[in-house]
């Protein structure tokens, strides 16, 4: 159950992004819960290959390297969802950095914490 609603969560995080970011676009509903799925299953998969890849420079860049690598990864899902769309870097950028923020409100305001026992 906290699966799904991470995921509708995460949909609803993209929604809102797209009404604030220009050049970052959804087409309804279903295309935001698609783009959600997809950024995640990007993000846990070749994501997470390019940001255990480019550590070092992470290091270096006292870890802003990874909103470009988020940014990156949203330009992919937005290839291959239809109905979800990012124009350009500087939008996939600040869209990257903006879902970051919003998720984790979403995630704090909605989702119990886990108690440690």
């Amino acid at each position: 159950m906290r699966l799904l609603l991470t995921w509708v969560l995460s949909a609803i995080a993209v929604w809102i992004v797209a009404q604030i970011v220009p050049g970052f676009s959804v087409r309804g509903p279903v295309a935001a819960l698609i783009a959600a799925l997809a950024i995640g299953f990007i993000n846990a998969t070749i994501g997470l290959v390019l940001k255990i890849v480019t550590f070092p420079l992470t290091l270096i860049t006292l870890g802003l390297f990874w909103f470009v690598i988020n940014a990156l990864m949203l330009e992919l899902a937005s290839a291959l969802v239809p109905g979800f769309h990012v124009r350009g870097f500087g939008a996939a950028f600040v869209g990257a950095v903006l879902l970051s923020i919003v998720n984790l409100l979403l995630k704090w305001l909605v989702l119990p914490r886990k108690e440690n026992r």
